[in-house]
């Protein structure tokens, strides 16, 4: 494994711990913020209902978030065979274009890898990584959702904010 995988690898990792580790703060923070935001947009018709609706949604997003960076399952972004097939599908999935983002990521970690890191090295370089470009894909949503606001977007959007704010 390159020295910029295993960064990357260990990038996953370290938001993957830190987000498993503050889900009660995420629930609190999101609902916060949903309530925030229809207010700020005028979104119509949220009763009670909808609210607790929309609110599930984004818990939903946050639980496959976390478990999108879970080491065990992040093997397959490291797999060359399958990585454009699995860039492909998200593409087509989602409303918003991560490309220029994940490449930045990239070009970070490659900026920041250093030659026989050690885990006392790794951590620090992990750590910078998180503060400059914050969590994958967040950037992408923030900007999507900023440019052009809508419903179908809110719980993508309201999961990323929240996100970027608990992860430092």
């Amino acid at each position: 494994m390159s020295e910029t995988s295993l960064l990357l690898k260990s990038y996953y990792e370290a938001l993957y711990e830190r987000l498993d580790a503050r889900k009660e703060l995420l629930a609190a923070r999101i609902g916060e913020i949903l309530a925030e935001e229809i207010k700020k947009r005028g979104f119509e018709d949220f009763n009670k209902e909808k609210y607790a609706a929309y609110r599930d949604a984004c818990l939903a997003f946050v639980d496959e978030r976390i478990e999108a960076y879970n080491p065990i399952g992040i093997q397959y972004v490291y797999d060359r065979r399958n990585s454009a097939e699995v860039i492909e599908l998200e593409l087509q999935l989602n409303w918003y274009d991560s490309r220029d983002e994940f490449a930045a990521l990239v070009e970070a970690a490659r900026g920041r890898a250093q030659t026989d890191m050690t885990d006392e090295r790794l951590q620090p370089l992990t750590n910078e990584l998180i503060e400059e470009v914050g969590a994958f894909p967040d950037k992408s949503i923030i900007s999507a959702y900023e440019s052009e606001p809508g419903l179908n977007k809110l719980p993508d959007y309201i999961v990323a904010r929240t996100i970027e704010e608990i992860i430092l």
